[in-house]
């Protein structure tokens, strides 16, 4: 993975020491509330809707264990509720119940997560942390720096974490290695002084392989590597892509750029956004409502915007092959040494069902053939999605140092991936992860769900999503139903802001406020672009929103239909669009009020 240089650590460092300043400053009082929070934002500092939330940056998912181990010591030492915000959460919860006599649900200061702390990994492959006092938040920043991490540009109308495949650099329909570019595009990024303040959030993700795993075409730029008929690379880009409000896919703006023009072809993009954006709407702000608007406009203003940093500026971000070779230097296969002190492995372990089903769903080929990519999951009863103990970071790093080269990946489905794994370890590595409850065989099956903190935590959120994730877990813990129902995604969002990708999920469930109710809204056919469809496109709605107790029948119910019309080996996606919306709309909707009468599940 990269490594960063003298200039990197030492930037890093140093704005640690800025914000500990403001920090000291703000909670002595000569430095107002209102003056620091555009700089603690600027790090990542969010204030949710009991306490601070950090958001840490991963660029392009990749981790060391040396970094991991630094997130379980923030999540052990600094992630810890005090009494009062467990109070204050409890009150709240109950005000919740109150208007929902059938939702009791599951208290935010009953999770085995806050009373033990934890780390959250989140869509766009960052790492939250949801309890951490703001008057540790500049230790927090100290600890960060020392391993070359920190916060920047996770929040603010600037642009943010760039996202990429967590196969890259090993998956086998790669056409090429995407990091490079990642970070090539990180350094350009980074405090760009006319991009510091947008008209909204700009999001990036790159993607070089054949199948999208990245979600590509829902950012504001999606770039894909791919090679003409001559054998060049460059880049196919989409411009205005999103979700929130208004669920859009990006648009082809360019169908083949030369990869050494990639940053003064974003440097246009940006620009003509930075300069006809709306700024009189937050709803209208991003650029997709532009693009939507004026997509020939925007693309020939792009265009001539491009065409004069080549011909006035001389084109000043172009990539040289010599800093290409020199940043692909950094992304070399590590080495893995040889795994010592094995657990002992049952010698039956290769005719576990288990075990079969863990290799069919958790490993992946890789390119090179005496290797592959596991990955942990993270989707277990009584844990929201992505959340990670101290305990079960740290054993992870453990595993990622005998394993796989001291490196893993965030995902986008918010789980850990190694990505160097011997194929003669992945017996032993089986038995490890089991002990840890991350060996579960359900990657890309229906409980390998994406879900947003929903109202436990976030101000914005309508209703609660972990509750319901927790409810659609208990139900369906039998792995062998959920091989037989095959790939499903299924996405929760707590809020429109879709930070838990409902638009895309072959069921999506977003939750909304009715007269302080929690309801929620169901979509089908979605997709990230990964799947049998290859192409991303949002869910459609099924009528009116659902009542909480009714959420769980209408996904039981919707499977149900899958399961006695389709044909042999048929997916969910493939056979929703075979018969059409229509028919599963009905089978949704027969289920409205069939648990009316029935115990909650949440």
């Amino acid at each position: 993975m990269y490594q960063y240089t003298p200039f990197d650590r030492e930037f890093v460092k140093s704005r640690a020491l800025q914000y500990r300043d403001q920090l000291e400053r703000n909670l002595n009082g000569t430095l107002a509330d209102d003056d620091f929070r555009p700089l603690r934002l600027q790090n990542g500092w969010y204030i949710q809707r009991y306490a601070p939330m950090l958001r840490v940056a991963v660029p392009y998912g990749e981790l060391s264990s040396k970094q991991v181990r630094t997130l379980a010591k923030i999540a052990r030492e600094y992630d810890r509720p005090q009494e009062e915000l467990f109070a204050q959460a409890q009150t709240k919860q109950s005000a919740i119940d109150a208007m929902n006599p059938s939702l009791p649900g599951i208290k935010p200061v009953t999770s085995p997560a806050l009373t033990q702390g934890y780390a959250h990994f989140t869509t766009r492959q960052n790492v939250q942390f949801n309890w951490i006092k703001l008057s540790d938040s500049a230790d927090v920043m100290d600890l960060l720096a020392r391993v070359d991490m920190h916060g920047i540009q996770t929040s603010g109308n600037c642009i943010r974490n760039i996202t990429s495949d967590e196969l890259a650099g090993v998956a086998i329909d790669e056409i090429a290695d995407p990091r490079p570019f990642g970070e090539i595009l990180r350094q350009w990024s980074s405090l760009h002084p006319e991009f510091a303040f947008l008209p909204r959030k700009f999001k990036i993700a790159i993607s070089g392989s054949k199948e999208d795993r990245a979600a590509t075409a829902w950012h504001d730029v999606g770039l894909f590597l791919e090679k003409n008929t001559e054998g060049q690379l460059g880049f196919k880009v989409m411009v205005g892509g999103g979700m929130g409000r208004t669920p859009i896919t990006g648009s082809v703006i360019q169908e083949f750029l030369p990869w050494s023009q990639i940053i003064n072809y974003l440097e246009a993009i940006v620009r003509v956004y930075n300069r006809f954006g709306r700024r009189d709407n937050i709803y209208k702000a991003r650029i997709k409502i532009l693009v939507k608007a004026e997509m020939e406009k925007f693309t020939q203003e792009v265009q001539e915007e491009f065409e004069r940093i080549l011909r006035d500026d001389q084109a000043p971000h172009t990539i040289t092959q010599e800093e290409l070779d020199r940043v692909r230097a950094c992304f070399v296969p590590p080495q893995n040494p040889p795994a010592t002190l094995k657990p002992l492995v049952p010698e039956d372990l290769k005719s576990q069902r288990r075990y079969q089903q863990w290799l069919a769903h958790n490993v992946a080929p890789h390119q090179n053939p005496n290797l592959r990519a596991v990955t942990l999951s993270f989707k277990r009863l009584g844990l929201a999605p992505g959340d990670a103990l101290p305990e079960q970071l740290e054993r992870a790093a453990d595993l990622m140092d005998k394993y796989s080269g001291a490196e893993a990946r965030v995902t986008h489905s918010q789980n850990l991936l190694l990505p160097w794994v011997h194929a003669q370890d992945l017996e032993s590595l089986y038995v490890e992860a089991q002990a840890l409850g991350l060996a579960q065989g359900n990657i890309g099956l229906l409980s390998d769900m994406i879900a947003c903190p929903g109202g436990d935590y976030c101000a914005l959120a309508n209703a609660r999503s972990i509750p319901l994730a927790n409810a659609i877990t208990e139900r369906f813990q039998d792995l062998d139903e959920l091989e037989d129902l095959g790939a499903i995604d299924l996405h929760i969002s707590g809020c429109i802001n879709s930070c838990g990708h409902h638009h895309s999920g072959h069921i999506g469930i977003l939750g909304v406020d009715k007269d302080g109710q929690e309801w929620y809204q169901v979509t089908l056919g979605g997709s990230d672009g990964s799947d049998l469809s290859g192409k991303a496109k949002p869910g459609k709605v099924v009528g009116p929103s659902f009542s909480a107790h009714e959420v769980l029948g209408v996904i039981e119910s919707v499977l149900s239909h899958y399961v006695s019309a389709r044909t042999p080996k048929e997916s969910f996606i493939a056979c929703l669009e075979r018969l059409g919306f229509e028919a599963f709309k009905a089978a949704a909707n027969e289920a409205r009020y069939v648990r009316a009468q029935e115990p909650t599940v949440i």
